[in-house]
């Protein structure tokens, strides 16, 4: 998968775009074309046919217009991306924080994350090392933030914590994004996958050379009944990277590491 970046744009243009500080008129006479339906059929093609097929002129297709009637809303394909970052990230946070402790949030974080990702896979393509400082990213980094602020932790450490937890998800549910794809692109499931392979990989995992590997991927993959579960996988590393927070925070003056205090 090719990777594009967010950020890439005319800073002053993207940011006016972002917060909707201007919006001209189309000068084509067509006052139904707005930022917001532009960058919703910019989502719905990404969603469909991923984001190779991202382009101005296919959403334009999609619209009904001409090219050039896009250009009057937005400048390019790099300030149109960075919007589109930025609305879907609308859909992760809520009004208030889930009830119960840290842990409790840090999980509710990590899996509206992963149903945001599987939802618009394409996403995992989008580098945002230098983010689209929109409202809905801000509001989603200040929603992710609360969810271990007073719990003993410094500012840097809370950043620290949060860019864990959501760089976690990122590459966790890539597998999962990816085992959908396969499932759709050749019609298979992984249960069917793995009933039609799993008498070739029982001779080639030979027991006597392959010990370990012979038994441990047995057990997962009746377990399993696929190659890989990434649900479980995902659950499984959550948990520990949990773990490991609550560990450094456990001895610290004042705190609760046991993720169940009540704020």
């Amino acid at each position: 998968m090719s990777t594009e970046y967010s950020g890439t744009g005319d800073p002053a243009r993207s940011l006016a775009l972002l917060w909707r500080t201007r919006e001209r008129a189309s000068r084509k006479g067509r006052p139904d074309l707005t930022v917001d339906r532009i960058v919703r059929a910019a989502v719905d093609l990404a969603d469909t046919e991923g984001l190779a097929a991202l382009s101005m002129r296919r959403v334009a297709q999609t619209l009904g217009v001409g090219t050039m009637s896009l250009y009057t809303h937005v400048p390019g394909k790099g300030e149109l991306l960075d919007v589109m970052v930025d609305t879907v990230h609308g859909e992760l946070a809520p009004a208030e924080p889930p009830p119960g402790g840290w842990r409790a949030r840090l999980e509710h974080v990590a899996r509206t994350r992963w149903q945001l990702h599987l939802r618009h896979p394409w996403l995992l393509q989008v580098a945002t090392t230098r983010p689209a400082l929109g409202p809905h990213v801000i509001a989603s980094y200040e929603h992710e933030l609360r969810a271990v602020d007073g719990i003993g932790l410094t500012d840097l450490e809370m950043d620290a914590v949060v860019t864990l937890v959501t760089g976690y998800v990122h590459g966790a549910v890539r597998t999962a994004v990816e085992a959908a794809q396969a499932a759709g692109r050749t019609g298979l499931t992984e249960q069917q996958w793995w009933q039609a392979h799993a008498p070739y990989l029982e001779k080639a995992l030979d027991a006597r050379r392959f010990p370990l590997a012979a038994r441990v991927g047995s057990a997962a993959g009746q377990q399993y009944q696929g190659a890989t579960d990434p649900a479980h996988a995902f659950e499984f590393g959550l948990a520990r990277i949990l773990d490991g927070i609550e560990v450094l925070i456990r001895d610290r003056p004042g705190t609760r590491a046991t993720g169940t205090d009540d704020r």
